[in-house]
């Protein structure tokens, strides 16, 4: 079964960037522009991960990764988080807040493929 990714980036090209290297790897992508629909579309759409930008117009990106957590349905959803952030103790922080994963923004293609496909191996789902 294809395996499916919620990526939450207000960026365009960010978010057509990822949505198009996931797809290019077989999976099944769902892009939210809007942080604030991200909960929503992550319950209709019952990913096996969610790539979060932390950095979103209009939410914070940590807290919507606290909000998944704490989620009955989403609580076991890993989430790599992506993000411009990345001065001295942010990955901790990020990683507090309950992501798996974390990779600095600029991205390249290889570790956030790789990172990508570590999480969903690992994923309950």
């Amino acid at each position: 079964m294809t395996k499916r990714i919620l990526v939450v980036e207000d960026n365009d090209l960010n978010r057509k960037l990822f949505c198009d290297v996931l797809q290019a790897g077989g999976f099944s992508v769902e892009p939210v522009a809007d942080g604030k629909l991200a909960i929503e579309r992550a319950r209709a759409f019952t990913p096996n991960l969610v790539v979060m930008d932390i950095q979103l117009q209009d939410v914070s990106g940590l807290d919507l990764i606290a909000l998944l957590k704490h989620d009955a349905d989403l609580s076991d959803v890993p989430v790599l988080a992506v993000t411009a952030y990345a001065g001295k103790g942010d990955e901790q922080r990020i990683r507090d807040s309950g992501a798996e994963g974390y990779l600095a923004k600029p991205v390249s293609i290889g570790p956030f493929m790789a990172a990508v496909k570590g999480l969903v191996e690992r994923a309950v789902a």
